[in-house]
C-alpha cells in the first residue's frame, strides 16, 4: 500500500509504498476513502524537517539541554549518532481520515462500517476502536472526514463553557475557527469572529455571525467591546497560529470582568499578570480530541470512562460532531477548498503555505477500480552490497529505536539481512530498505513460514517475546532475543515446556545481556579468574525516570523496568562472579503505593561460591550524572568501571587502567559472537540456564516490589 512520511532530516515528503499495518487488539483496519492535511500540526512538521539544525535547535530547546546532558556522558560520537537516528526516522503525517473497516477485532465494529478515525494518509490505516466512530447514513465521506478537526473545535468549546446568549469571540478563522463558530452558534452564542484574512472573514459571515478582518483600521478589542454592548466578551476562543503574544494580550483586553479564554491553537504565551489580575480572568489550553487523549489505557488498550463521571471523551466528541453533520447543524462543504487523488498528494502538500487554501481533501475512491496491493510483503530492488561470508540469513521482528539504531547495524556486519517485519508496516518498509534488506513485511509469519531464514531476532515489545520464542523453537530456528525472556514466571514455564517438547530442536538460542561481551568486562573477567576468592561487587545505575504511561512501564505489555533492563545488571553480576544466585531480596524507596515506586530499588544477590552483589536501580537521580557504575571489591583490591568508558584497577598487580575514547557496551561483539557459535556450531555464548535463571530472579524481585 501507499502511505505519506516526513523526514525530520532532510524534510523530504515521500509517498512510499510499504506493508499493510497488522491487525491490533480492540482496533479495526480501515481501508481510506478520505482523508484531510492539517495547515497547523502537518505544516508544523513539514517546516520543521525543512529547517537547519540551528532553526531545529531553536524550536526545541529542552531537547538541546538532553542532548548536552547525553554529551557529558556518553560522549559527543555516541550523542551525535542517536541524534542523527532520531531525526531519520520517518513519520506519517495526517490525523484526520474517513473509510470503511477492512478488518475488525472488537465487537463494536464489523466488515464494511463506515468510520471516521484519526488514521493517517495512507490507503489503509490500523486505529484502536476508540479513537474510531460510525459515519450516519445521510453524511458524506468528504464531510466526515473532517470530525477529528471538528473535535478539537469541540473541546476547546466545552472548556469554555458559553451559555446560551453568551457573546464568544473565534481568533482565528481556518478550519478548526470556522467549525467552531458553527457549533457556538448552534449552541446559542453571539459569535465573533476574528482573522487577518479577509476571505475568511467573508466565509465566517455566510454562517450567519459578524466577523472582522483586523487591520490599520479596525481595533479588534473596541470592535469586540462594542460587539457586547460595552460588557466585553463572556469567553474568547483562540484558533490562531501565530508566535506573536499580542494574541493572548488582546484576548484578555476585550474580555469582560472574570471572563473565560481557552487556547486551542499556538500562539505566543509570554502573558501580562495585569492582563488577567484585573479582571480576574480565567486562561486554559485545550488538549487535542478530548479526555482519554494521550492515555494509552483508553486510548490503545480501549477501556473507556464511566459516562456518569466523564460524559464527554474524545471518542463522544467525534460522535457529537458526526451528529451536528447529520443534523445538518455543520456545513463542511464550504470549507473544501481543494482536493487531490491520493496519487497526487505531494502536490497536495505545496498548498500548505497558500493562504486561500483550506480544506485539502485527499482523495483515494477515485481509484477504487485500480486494484490494490495488500499483502504484508515488500520487495526491495537489489542493491550493490557485499555479501557476508556466511549462510546465515536473519528475519527480524521489531524496527524501533533500539533495533534501528543498535542491534540492525551489528547484524549487518554479520549477517545477511532477509526480512525486516513491524507491526505499524512503514517502520520496517524505511528501514528494510536503508539497512539493505531482502524485503520488508507487517506479519512474522513471513519469517517463521520462510525455509530461507534460519534466525529469527526478536525486538519488539517485551510481551510478545515469550509467543515468538516459542514459534521460532517449533519452527527449528535460531533465536536472539533482547531482553527481557519473558514478562512472567507461567511465560518462562511454556517456553522450558515447548524445549522439552521439541526434542529435535538443535538450534542456538541467545539473549541480548550484551555488557558481558564489552571490552571492560572481559578484561575484567580475565582479571577475576586469576582470583579464586570470594568478590563483592557494587553496580549502581542512574537509570533515568521514565513517565508512568511509557509502555515500558505498562506491567502487560512492558513488564516493568525491573524486568525489562535491570535483568541486564543482574546477568552482568552473574557472570563476572560464575557462580549460581542462591537467595536475593530488594527493597524500593518509598512505599508500593508510590505510582513508579518500581524504578527506584535497591537489592541483592547471594551467590554459591560467598560472594554477593548490590544493584541500586535508581530513576530519581541527575541526567548529568553517568548512567552506570560498577565497583569490584576482591582479596584487598578494588576494580571500578565507570559507563563502559573507563576501567581502574587499585591495588591490583599487572593491571591500572583500560581506558576507551567511546563508549562499549558490547552490542557488536554480542551479535558476532553469537553468529559465530552458529556458523561453528558450538552452544550459544550465554547458556540457556544462565538465560532461565536470571530471567526467573528478575520476575521474582520485581514480584518482591510489587
Amino acid at each position: 500500500m501507499k502511505q505519506i512520511l516526513q523526514n525530520l532530516k532532510t524534510g523530504i515528503t515521500e509517498l512510499v509504498d510499504v506493508s499493510i499495518p497488522r491487525l491490533s487488539k480492540e482496533s479495526v483496519l480501515i481501508e481510506s476513502k478520505v482523508s484531510v492535511l492539517s495547515k497547523g500540526t502537518e505544516k508544523m512538521l513539514v517546516d520543521f524537517g525543512k529547517s537547519n539544525y540551528l532553526d531545529k535547535a531553536k524550536q526545541q530547546p529542552d531537547k538541546v539541554k538532553e542532548v548536552l546532558n547525553k554529551i557529558k556522558t556518553d560522549g559527543l560520537i555516541e550523542t551525535y549518532k542517536a541524534v542523527q537516528s532520531k531525526l531519520d526516522k520517518p513519520i506519517p503525517l495526517g490525523y484526520c481520515n474517513a473509510g470503511v473497516v477492512y478488518k475488525s477485532s472488537c465487537d463494536e465494529f464489523r466488515e464494511g462500517d463506515r468510520v471516521i478515525s484519526n488514521g493517517h494518509h495512507a490507503e489503509y490505516v490500523c486505529v484502536p476502536k476508540n479513537l474510531c466512530s460510525k459515519i450516519p447514513e445521510n453524511v458524506d465521506d468528504e464531510s466526515a472526514a473532517f470530525t477529528i478537526i471538528g473535535s478539537i473545535g469541540l473541546q476547546g468549546i466545552r472548556l469554555l463553557k458559553p451559555e446560551i446568549g453568551e457573546n464568544i469571540a473565534v481568533i482565528g478563522l481556518g478550519l478548526i475557527g470556522l467549525i467552531s463558530i458553527q457549533i457556538l452558534k448552534a449552541n446559542g452564542c453571539n459569535v465573533l469572529g476574528i482573522d487577518t484574512d479577509k476571505n475568511k472573514c467573508n466565509l465566517a459571515k455566510n454562517f450567519g455571525i459578524e466577523a472582522i478582518c483586523i487591520d490599520e483600521k479596525v481595533n479588534p478589542v473596541n470592535y469586540a467591546v462594542n460587539f457586547s454592548n460595552g460588557i466585553g466578551m463572556d469567553g474568547v476562543l483562540i484558533t490562531a497560529s501565530s508566535s506573536s503574544n499580542d494574541v493572548v494580550h488582546q484576548a484578555a483586553q476585550m474580555s469582560r470582568k472574570r471572563g473565560r479564554i481557552v487556547l486551542v491553537g499556538s500562539v505566543g504565551l509570554d502573558l501580562l499578570r495585569d492582563d488577567f489580575y484585573e479582571k480576574e480572568l480565567s486562561f486554559q489550553v485545550s488538549s487535542s480530541y478530548g479526555p482519554g487523549r494521550y492515555d494509552s489505557e483508553y486510548e490503545e488498550k480501549g477501556i473507556d470512562y464511566p459516562i456518569g463521571f466523564v460524559r464527554w471523551t474524545e471518542k463522544r466528541n467525534f460522535d457529537a460532531i458526526l451528529n451536528m453533520m447529520k443534523n445538518q447543524q455543520l456545513n463542511i462543504k464550504p470549507l473544501i477548498t481543494n482536493s487531490f487523488i491520493f496519487e497526487e498528494a505531494l502536490e497536495a502538500y505545496k498548498l500548505l503555505d497558500d493562504p486561500s487554501s483550506l480544506g485539502i481533501l485527499l482523495d483515494y475512491k477515485k481509484n477504487d477500480n485500480q486494484e490494490k496491493n495488500t499483502s504484508s510483503l515488500i520487495a526491495f530492488k537489489e542493491k550493490d552490497k557485499q555479501k557476508n561470508q556466511t549462510t546465515k540469513n536473519i528475519g527480524f521482528i521489531g524496527a524501533g529505536s533500539y533495533a534501528s539504531k543498535v542491534l540492525i547495524p551489528s547484524f549487518k556486519k554479520n549477517a545477511n539481512l532477509h526480512t525486516l517485519v513491524s507491526s505499524g508496516g512503514f517502520n520496517s518498509t524505511f528501514f528494510g530498505n536503508k539497512f539493505n534488506f531482502t524485503q520488508s513485511s507487517s506479519e512474522p509469519n513471513d519469517i517463521f513460514e520462510n525455509d530461507d531464514i534460519d534466525t529469527v531476532v526478536i525486538a519488539s515489545r517485551h510481551d510478545s517475546h515469550a509467543e515468538f520464542i516459542i514459534e521460532s523453537i517449533i519452527k527449528n530456528k535460531n533465536i536472539f532475543v533482547e531482553k527481557p525472556f519473558a514478562l512472567s514466571i507461567d511465560e518462562l514455564d511454556q517456553i522450558r515446556k515447548c524445549l522439552n517438547q521439541n526434542k529435535s530442536y538443535n538450534k542456538n538460542i541467545m539473549i541480548g545481556f550484551n555488557r558481558r561481551f564489552s571490552r571492560h568486562s572481559k578484561r575484567l573477567k580475565e582479571l577475576l579468574e586469576l582470583r579464586n576468592k570470594p568478590k563483592s561487587i557494587i553496580y549502581t545505575v542512574n537509570a533515568g525516570a521514565i513517565q508512568k504511561d511509557n509502555w515500558v512501564q505498562d506491567k502487560e505489555i512492558g513488564g516493568g523496568r525491573i524486568i525489562g533492563e535491570a535483568c541486564h545488571f543482574i546477568d552482568l553480576i552473574r557472570y563476572y562472579i560464575g557462580s549460581s544466585i542462591i537467595s536475593f531480596d530488594a527493597i524500593s524507596l518509598g512505599s508500593k503505593s508510590d505510582e513508579i515506586s518500581n524504578d527506584k530499588v535497591s537489592f541483592n544477590l547471594t551467590f554459591e561460591d560467598g560472594s554477593f552483589g548490590v544493584i541500586h536501580y535508581l530513576a530519581n537521580g541527575a541526567k548529568s550524572f553517568p548512567k552506570e557504575r560498577i565497583e569490584i571489591f576482591c582479596d584487598n583490591s578494588i576494580i571500578q568501571i565507570d559507563n563502559f568508558k573507563r576501567m581502574n584497577g587499585y591495588n591490583w598487580p599487572g593491571f591500572k587502567s583500560l581506558n576507551l575514547w567511546k563508549q562499549d557496551k558490547g552490542q557488536d561483539e554480542c551479535v558476532k559472537q553469537f553468529i559465530k557459535s552458529i556458523e561453528n556450531g558450538t552452544s550459544s555464548p550465554i547458556s540457556i540456564h544462565e538465560i532461565f535463571e536470571v530471567s526467573k530472579i528478575a520476575i521474582e524481585i520485581d514480584n518482591i516490589i510489587n
